[in-house]
């Protein structure tokens, strides 16, 4: 009787792990949205955030739409660095967006979209930080041993 239970009850957990996880909330659904959608969804952000004026709304338009045609070939190229390079890559990327966006925003709405960015930096770090095993909040004894 006791193994017919435990196997009931395996046959559950494993049925409830092999359960599509689409009911899971995604950020904001951009996982489910095409890259159309995601630039739209962005530039209607910054229009809010910046007051962008419609010139602008279409040159972010434009230049989202170019970054996403070349962002599979960036990441594959980033896939092969390692640690360091990819980094330098990553921070050269960034210091190319800067200067497009010198080219589209005026300098109050620059310095806006700049200070945006450093805050998401911030809370994707953040994001990475716990993902990588901090703040579980497990005080087990460094040994891993649980006895007393």
């Amino acid at each position: 009787m006791k193994k017919l239970i435990i196997a009931a009850l395996l046959i559950v957990g494993v049925a409830g792990f092999a359960q599509d996880n689409n009911d899971r909330p995604q950020r904001g659904n951009m996982g489910n949205m095409t890259p159309e959608q995601r630039t739209e969804q962005r530039v209607a952000r910054m229009t809010k955030d910046l007051n962008l004026d419609a010139k602008q709304q279409e040159q972010l338009k434009q230049l989202y739409a170019d970054e996403a045609k070349n962002r599979e070939a960036r990441m594959a190229e980033m896939k092969d660095k390692k640690g360091q390079g990819r980094g330098e890559m990553m921070a050269e990327q960034r210091k190319a967006m800067e200067g497009k966006m010198a080219a589209i925003l005026t300098p109050e709405q620059l310095a806006k979209w700049k200070s945006n960015q450093e805050k998401m930096q911030q809370r994707m770090q953040q994001r990475m930080s716990e993902r990588q095993g901090g703040g579980m909040g497990d005080d087990r004894p460094a040994g891993g041993n649980m006895e007393n």
